[in-house]
């Protein structure tokens, strides 16, 4: 299953944590915002590590899930994540 995770952290070093783990899960496209491709264990690893990151009271996360027809039929405008100005 494909998912976007997408993250509103109020602490830099709580923000920074939170990348570091989602990359370990997926590839950053843009700031704020991964996509990930995993299987249900997986994505119960993300989210147990996740929240042992974030402060509830403060920060928000949000999962997006999508099937690999929805994704794959996702439009992109402009730079391909991951390349370079």
């Amino acid at each position: 299953m494909h998912y976007v995770v997408a993250y509103d952290i109020s602490s830099d070093r709580r923000r920074g944590k939170v990348l570091s783990a989602l990359k370990d899960f997926g590839m950053p496209v843009q700031f704020s915002v991964v996509e990930c491709h995993l299987d249900r264990a997986r994505l119960a690893l993300l989210k147990e590590r996740i929240l042992s990151l974030i402060d509830k009271r403060h920060d928000r996360l949000t999962i997006y899930a999508f099937c690999d027809n929805c994704f794959f039929r996702a439009e992109r405008l402009g730079r391909e994540p991951g390349t370079s100005l």
